[in-house]
């Protein structure tokens, strides 16, 4: 008998995906509906890439009024977070395996994310590779839309040239509007960026608004 690994990628029926904390990837093509996913109309946090949930998981613990969606590319990592979720009693949680940049140009309703935390994306340090980034300008009008008004991106990584490059980029990018940066201090904090801290790597952090 083959070991259980986890949540099927497809056989999750729509009519159980409220009482799941996984997402099946069966949807590619139209938009997921908050109401219909988390049965309620709370406000709605994304982060895109997040990694082994730490951050993400610790933020729907503390903020029960609130729902977290969080999208993760490596199917090892994406089914750790939709079982942990429920062993800590988390109904505001959910988790689907896909690109980010897809899902905010396809499957997310426009005008509907309150905050999207963009978090150590992988920085692509060589330049030939740089078209991998995920901050490019097709992405930032695709992530705009998505936004409520008085909606917020928050990114943060370790690397100063791809903090730049997202400044720049944003920056230039029409819609948009700095917010500065914030207190993050009382942020949860993923196993990698504790090992980030012991290693004495300085952060870069910067919100972005809909002008």
């Amino acid at each position: 008998m083959p070991k259980n690994k986890g949540p099927d990628l497809m056989a999750l029926p729509r009519e159980a995906w409220r009482e799941s904390a996984w997402v099946p990837t069966s949807n590619l093509f139209e938009p997921y509906v908050w109401e219909e996913l988390f049965g309620n109309s709370h406000p709605v946090e994304v982060e895109l890439g997040a990694g082994d949930g730490g951050f993400i998981l610790e933020k729907a613990r503390r903020e029960p009024g609130t729902n977290f969606f969080a999208l993760e590319r490596l199917l090892g990592r994406a089914r750790k977070m939709a079982k942990r979720a429920p062993e800590r009693g988390l109904a505001n949680f959910k988790v689907l395996r896909l690109e980010s940049s897809y899902f905010i140009e396809r499957l997310c309703h426009p005008g509907s994310v309150d905050i999207v935390h963009i978090m150590f994306p992988d920085p692509w340090p060589k330049k030939r590779h740089h078209k991998h980034r995920l901050i490019q300008p097709a992405f930032l009008e695709h992530l705009a839309r998505v936004l409520k008004p008085g909606g917020e991106v928050r990114f943060t990584t370790d690397h100063e040239p791809y903090f730049l490059w997202a400044m720049e980029h944003w920056q230039q990018a029409p819609g948009w509007k700095s917010l500065g940066t914030w207190d993050a201090k009382d942020d949860p904090r993923t196993d990698f960026e504790m090992g980030f801290l012991e290693e004495g790597r300085p952060f870069y952090r910067h919100r972005w608004g809909l002008s």
